[in-house]
C-alpha cells in the first residue's frame, strides 16, 4: 500500500501533532511505501512572513527526522519542491463544482465566525486532493475532521475518471488509525497552537516543567479518590510513562490522598525521558543542516518522479498534452 500524509508548518510541533499523527507515521514506514510532505504550501493560509515560514519549514524537517522518520524507508519532501502538485491542482480545479467547496466545513466555519475567508482556504480541498492524487495514493491518515476533505479528493477523482472515460487517478481511502491519541492540552481542552495550550516536543525542559506545573486541575480535595481516566493529566501521563508507571499512578488516583504537583512532577520526567533520544537526534541534525537540506533534496526528487507520472497521465486524459 502507498500511504501519503502532510503536515502544515505552521508554529514548533508539540504533543498533539506526535502522538496524534506524527507516531504513525513512523509506524507506516516499516509496513508501507511512505510519502511524508510538509506542506508549506497549505501553510500560506496563515503564515506570511517569509522568513517565519522559511523557519519553520526547516524547523518541521528536523523534528520529524529526529522523531524517527526515515530517509530510507520514507520519501519526505516539502510540498513546494514538487511542481506536479501545483499544476495537478488546477487541471483539478477545472473540474470542481463551487458548491462542493462551499459545503467544506473548514471554509464554512471561518465564513460563520466573520473571519477573513479568502481563495486559498476555500480552494484548498482541490490543493489536498491534488497532494494526495499525485502520488496515487491508496491510504490517508488523517484525523475524523478531515475526513470530509478525503471525500472531496474521491469525488474529484471519480469526476474526472468518468468525464474523460479514464482511470488517470487512483481512488484513495481515509485511514483513521484506531491508536492515534486524542491528546488534551494543559487547559483540559484539545491540544492546539489556537488556544495556546500546548506542549511544544523540543522545547526547553525548564521551560516545559514550567508548563507543566501550570496544567489546570479540579479543586477535589487531596483525601478524594479519583476516576484516572477523567482527568487530563493522567491522560498526558499515560502518553510518556512506562506500563508499570501509569499502572502505579491509576492505583494512586483510584486510593486518594496525593496531590497534583506531585502528579505533575512525575508528568515532567517521565516526558524527559521519553523525548531524550529523539532530543538528542534533533541537536545532530541541527547541528548539520546541509544533511536536512540534502535529504528534503532526495526527496523531493523521489516525489517528482512518481508525481510527473501522474500527471502525464492526467495530461494525455484531458488533452493538455497535445504532441502526439
Amino acid at each position: 500500500m502507498r500511504v501519503l500524509s502532510g503536515i502544515q508548518p505552521t508554529g514548533r510541533f508539540h504533543w498533539g501533532n506526535y502522538f496524534g499523527a506524527i507516531r504513525q507515521y513512523i509506524a507506516f514506514q516499516n509496513e508501507h511505501e511512505a510519502y511524508y510532505f510538509i506542506a508549506n504550501l497549505h501553510a500560506l493560509t496563515t503564515v506570511r512572513e517569509p522568513e517565519i515560514l522559511r523557519g519553520y519549514t526547516l524547523d518541521a524537517a528536523i523534528d520529524l527526522l529526529a522523531l524517527g522518520l526515515d530517509p530510507n524507508r520514507a520519501t519526505l519532501f516539502v510540498q513546494s519542491d514538487v511542481p506536479e502538485v501545483s499544476q495537478l491542482c488546477w487541471l483539478l480545479m477545472t473540474g470542481t463544482n463551487l458548491g462542493l467547496l462551499e459545503r467544506c466545513h473548514a471554509f464554512k466555519e471561518k465564513k460563520a465566525k466573520g473571519l477573513n475567508a479568502d481563495a486559498g482556504l476555500f480552494t484548498y480541498p482541490v490543493l489536498m486532493a491534488a497532494d494526495i492524487l499525485a502520488f496515487d495514493s491508496n491510504w490517508v491518515p488523517v484525523g475524523e475532521d478531515q475526513v470530509q476533505h478525503i471525500e472531496v479528493c474521491r469525488d474529484l477523482a471519480r469526476s474526472f475518471n468518468h468525464h474523460y472515460k479514464c482511470e488517470a487517478f487512483v481512488l484513495p481511502e481515509a485511514r483513521i488509525t484506531i491508536d492515534a491519541a486524542k491528546v488534551p492540552g494543559i487547559d483540559g481542552l484539545k491540544m492546539s497552537k489556537s488556544y495556546d495550550n500546548t506542549l511544544a516536543l523540543f522545547e526547553d525542559q525548564k521551560q516545559q516543567r514550567k508548563r507543566i506545573m501550570r496544567i489546570t486541575t479540579d479543586s477535589r480535595p487531596m483525601e478524594d479518590a479519583k476516576e484516572p481516566e477523567e482527568d487530563h493529566l493522567f491522560q498526558l501521563f499515560r502518553l510518556v510513562a512506562r506500563p508499570d508507571q501509569v499502572e502505579a499512578m491509576a492505583t494512586l488516583y483510584r486510593r486518594g490522598g496525593f496531590g497534583y504537583g506531585e502528579v505533575k512532577k512525575s508528568l515532567a520526567d517521565a516526558a524527559e525521558n521519553y523525548f531524550a533520544e529523539a532530543r538528542a537526534r534533533r541537536a545532530e541534525y541541527e547541528a548539520k543542516p546541509k544533511e536536512v537540506y540534502d535529504i528534503l533534496a532526495d526527496g523531493a526528487a523521489r516525489a517528482r518522479k512518481k508525481a510527473a507520472e501522474v500527471l502525464r497521465r492526467v495530461e494525455a486524459a484531458s488533452g493538455i498534452s497535445y504532441r502526439k
